[in-house]
């Protein structure tokens, strides 16, 4: 009898601990492999890069889940939002970071669901509408946050925050509008930008670290297409994304760059293959997870899309009512660096070095009018010109500029005539030390091994009237 009961309590404590690891197993299956993507009912053509309207802001839209092989296994993730989108998989793979709109008309704000217990919590709480959560390394994300900028109107700007929310910093404070933020391999991030002031132009690829220092230029179309989806990076460096040509009546095609040369090596990979593709993700094997209809009269699909052979793969998943897109895979992946930061909020100040102002790029120095070198540089404020000043005998410029005011710099000659027109618009962070190689300069050139004359004395202070405490004013030369 004695046995019997001891029997007894073995075989209970063994379907205990059988049922734990089955209840465990069933919960950490419950998301991995599946396939979360966005669904929405009305796909318009028409996208405001400015405002994000039709693009990044779209109504109804919803988040759902399945199998790939089993599309019996489709499930709602956001039933309980009016629109919700841009879903991102955390590195373990256990949580997701969404946009989602509550009510019709209200505010989007960044969301996580945790897989395990399928529970939401709300991570962002501004007056303003946020939109492209990514993850990044260190425990915090990275979102895009509408802005009302004083003389330029409304914008976007990239902010980063903990993942409770806490210790919000914004990290792009140009007039521009950023949306779509991807966190590279090597710790920066990748967004599409478009500036909104003082001329409205064309979408392209920028990157900067996650403190917003080094912000340069990455990939732009020098024809009249569009960059129109989030661009995500593949384990072997190459970087997908969409771009559409509305003058020509081009919808969307698969194009690719690779990450160490991306302004020279963008190939098209859907040549043979008519309709439109909306998204492309890379997946682990080396094919891509796109979104595709075949006519505008048909709805976005998920397909697999071969890189090799540039032809459409099987059929992931088709909905009659509802475009497919944004689609991500539930599984673990490799976190990028943490880059360190070199930002120091007590400083109020940056540092810019040019090398020479007068190496520009071939197309550059096609469009200068006159052939003369330049020897002055203007700086140009949001608002009016922050000051004039002659560059060193070897074209070189040393300057410090106030932390976080966006500018822009265009070269004279002695006389004051403009040589090149101003550059995108530059910001420094505090603390920050940049330097460049010339104005407009080809993206792949390696500076010259010498010290520029510039910084061999102070620099110059910009704006002119600005004296910082504890500091010399410097007067333009």
């Amino acid at each position: 009898m004695k046995h019997v009961k001891v029997l007894i309590l073995l075989f209970v404590m063994l379907m205990f601990v059988v049922s734990g690891i089955l209840l465990v197993s069933c919960k950490d299956k419950s998301m991995k492999g599946m396939i979360v993507f966005t669904q929405v009912p009305e796909y318009s053509q028409y996208k405001n890069y400015q405002t994000g309207d039709s693009w990044r802001y779209v109504p109804q839209a919803r988040i759902v889940a399945l199998y790939p092989d089993k599309p019996t296994s489709f499930r709602l993730l956001t039933g309980d939002f009016y629109s919700a989108r841009s879903p991102e998989i955390s590195y373990d793979g256990r949580f997701m970071i969404f946009a989602g709109q509550l009510k019709q008309n209200g505010l989007w704000q960044i969301w996580e669901l945790e897989f395990e217990s399928m529970e939401k919590r709300q991570v962002t709480y501004f007056q303003e509408s946020c939109i492209d959560p990514a993850f990044l390394p260190g425990g915090r994300i990275v979102f895009s946050k509408s802005m009302a900028f004083d003389s330029t109107g409304a914008g976007h700007a990239l902010h980063t925050c903990n993942l409770d929310g806490t210790d919000v910093r914004r990290i792009t404070f140009h007039p521009n509008a950023d949306f779509t933020p991807t966190v590279l391999s090597d710790g920066r991030i990748l967004t599409i930008s478009s500036q909104i002031y003082p001329e409205k132009e064309c979408p392209m690829l920028m990157v900067l670290r996650t403190d917003g220092t080094k912000y340069d230029l990455y990939y732009k179309d020098e024809t009249d297409e569009l960059i129109c989806t989030r661009p995500w990076e593949s384990e072997r460096g190459n970087i997908y994304f969409i771009r559409s040509n509305p003058v020509k009546g081009e919808t969307g095609s698969i194009f690719t760059i690779h990450r160490n040369r991306p302004l020279h090596t963008c190939i098209k990979l859907n040549n043979e293959i008519n309709g439109s593709f909306n998204a492309v993700t890379p997946l682990k094997s080396g094919k891509l997870l796109v979104s595709y209809r075949s006519s505008d009269n048909n709805k976005y699909a998920l397909y697999e899309f071969d890189t090799g052979t540039g032809q459409l793969g099987k059929l992931i998943y088709e909905d009659p009512k509802y475009s497919s897109m944004e689609a991500v895979v539930v599984e673990a992946h490799q976190q990028p660096r943490n880059l360190p930061s070199e930002v120091d909020l007590q400083v109020k100040t940056g540092l810019l070095m040019c090398q020479d102002i007068n190496i520009m790029d071939e197309q550059s120095m096609n469009a200068v009018h006159s052939q003369k070198k330049a020897s002055q540089i203007e700086v140009l404020g949001l608002d009016a010109s922050l000051g004039i000043m002659n560059v060193k005998e070897d074209g070189s410029f040393y300057l410090k500029a106030m932390a976080d005011k966006p500018f822009r710099i265009r070269t004279l000659d002695k006389n004051g005539k403009v040589i090149s027109e101003p550059c995108t618009w530059i910001w420094l962070r505090p603390n920050e030390r940049r330097g460049c190689i010339g104005c407009h300069e080809d993206r792949e050139l390696v500076p010259e091994n010498r010290m520029p004359l510039a910084v061999k004395k102070s620099p110059v202070i910009i704006p002119r009237h600005i004296t910082l405490a504890g500091e010399k004013e410097i007067e333009l030369e």
